[in-house]
């Protein structure tokens, strides 16, 4: 799966900004289904979805290497959802218990600043996640993740992954190991950058 990239001035449209009162309140906890019902998100067919799923998983190379079935049993931990353009999946600051794959589409990964700007920090495209730090550590969200087209998202719930690791501890292992990788990777890259600012001063 890969990196995010760049953002990109776009065109697509934005959520409102936030009040005043409402940037500063104290983080909410914001369930997956209370999110899709917000965003109008639809269900997608498992079967279609795991099959996108599966190729990603296998083209990404962060987690550990499962087989057929495996692959299908991990699927059913998982919501497949479609969810229209102009989206916000995640919103900065809330505490969300779910993270998502992104299978379809572009994300875009935002920094709502108190004035109610959002500049865009990067792009996620197909295979990227999002959200897994405070799937985590149950932590506030950093960034906002809005739609910037048409997505298909994978969703692992809290609830879900506390189930897998109870009934099928190698699945949980190996989507853990898929988090762990990628967090160390990104860990990596803030740290090159700090070191090459830090070596330009």
């Amino acid at each position: 799966m890969k990196k995010f990239e760049p953002a990109q001035d776009g065109d697509e449209s934005r959520p409102a900004p936030l009040d005043a009162d409402e940037r500063t309140e104290a983080p909410t906890d914001v369930s997956w289904p209370a999110r899709a019902a917000k965003i109008s998100a639809k269900p997608h067919p498992r079967d279609a979805g795991t099959a996108l799923f599966m190729q990603l998983w296998r083209s990404d190379g962060h987690g550990l290497e499962l087989n057929d079935a495996e692959m299908r049993a991990l699927a059913q931990y998982l919501d497949f959802a479609l969810v229209p353009a102009g989206a916000e999946l995640i919103a900065q600051d809330e505490r969300g218990d779910f993270l998502l794959v992104l299978l379809e589409g572009r994300i875009g990964v935002e920094h709502v600043r108190p004035s109610g700007e959002r500049p865009r920090l990067a792009e996620a495209r197909a295979g990227d996640l999002l959200g897994e730090m405070s799937l985590l550590d149950a932590g506030p969200r950093s960034t906002a993740c809005t739609t910037r087209t048409p997505c298909l998202v994978a969703v692992l719930e809290a609830r879900r992954l506390d189930a897998m690791m109870e009934s099928a501890p190698r699945l949980a292992l190996a989507v853990v190991t898929a988090l762990a990788r990628r967090l160390s990777l990104r860990l990596r890259e803030v740290s090159a950058r700090l070191s090459a600012l830090l070596g330009g001063a």
